[in-house]
């Protein structure tokens, strides 16, 4: 996609990280912009930033792990704009832990919104702008879904949360084959960020109110999850802005896979050597032997 001017996007997750900075960018190339988030407060706020950037915006409340919900934001978007030509599947949440210790509200609340949040922004988007494509050879569509480099990896307490980027990894790949198959115009990229300062450790502000009470019990593993993981994030050198900017190079260069932390490739490639090599799964501490050895301690002096 060379031309941005004049054209629409539909990012969910727009009241704050990614998202929010993606429709910053969007704003400056002078995009029309329907902006999705949960959080209504938030979003109302968000909407008005992006506002002041002389870009038309319709906000939208919804919970995006609720087909009917996508569906209308689809509708009200066709109804707005027409059909948009960027969606960005962005919305997501985190839960770390032990693996077994995820309760049933955390699997349906963690696979509700970063899976099938994606897949409703697929299966809602999709058939609309391989509509538009096919009535105008110059329209231009892509869509870009947020994994993450836990969709490549597998780290150690947060089991559900790398179970569910693995989900839009999948997916995303299989999207792009896909659209291959059946049009030139359309295509699909995959964002995989590491440790980007975005807010994600705090997604139990948005959580369900039916699973609130549970959530105010954390296991010890998901107390020392959620404190590892903040701490990392919040240290990440880059920055979500920076990370909306490679998501607006790949719309121009058409590049599937998006890395916010090429570095990190390298624990990738060995991950896929273990697989090649019928191998145990390799120490993912074995280059920070320290972090290993606090997390061992932590969980066993709460076992």
């Amino acid at each position: 996609m060379k031309r941005f001017k004049g054209r629409t996007a539909v990012i969910t997750g727009a009241a704050s990280g990614f998202g929010l900075e993606t429709c910053r960018v969007a704003a400056r190339e002078g995009m029309n912009i329907v902006m999705a988030d949960v959080q209504a407060d938030a979003l109302e706020r968000a909407a008005a930033e992006i506002r002041g950037l002389a870009a038309e915006v319709l906000p939208f409340r919804l919970d995006v792990s609720q087909a009917h919900e996508v569906e209308a934001l689809g509708e009200a978007t066709a109804q707005r704009f027409g059909t948009p030509h960027f969606v960005f599947n962005n919305a997501g949440v985190g839960v770390g832990g032990l693996i077994w210790e995820h309760s049933a509200h955390d699997w349906a609340w963690i696979l509700g919104v970063n899976v099938m949040g994606v897949a409703h922004g697929v299966r809602v988007f999709t058939p609309a702008m391989l509509a538009a494509a096919q009535a105008d050879p110059g329209y231009e569509g892509h869509i870009v879904n947020t994994a993450s480099m836990a969709g490549l990896l597998n780290p150690p307490n947060m089991g559900a949360y790398n179970v569910s980027k693995h989900a839009v990894v999948s997916l995303s790949e299989t999207l792009y084959q896909d659209l291959a198959l059946v049009s030139e115009q359309v295509t699909a990229s995959v964002l995989c960020p590491y440790f980007v300062p975005t807010g994600i450790h705090q997604s139990h502000r948005n959580r369900p109110a039916d699973t609130l009470a549970a959530h105010a019990r954390p296991t010890h593993s998901q107390r020392i999850a959620q404190a590892m993981t903040g701490k990392a994030v919040e240290s990440g050198k880059v920055s979500a802005a920076n990370v909306a900017a490679l998501v607006f190079d790949a719309l121009r260069e058409r590049h599937f896979y998006i890395y916010s932390h090429p570095k990190a490739l390298a624990a990738v490639q060995t991950r896929l050597e273990d697989v090649m090599l019928a191998r145990n799964p390799t120490d993912p501490f074995a280059g920070k032997p320290e972090i290993g050895a606090e997390l061992r301690a932590a969980l066993r002096a709460g076992s």
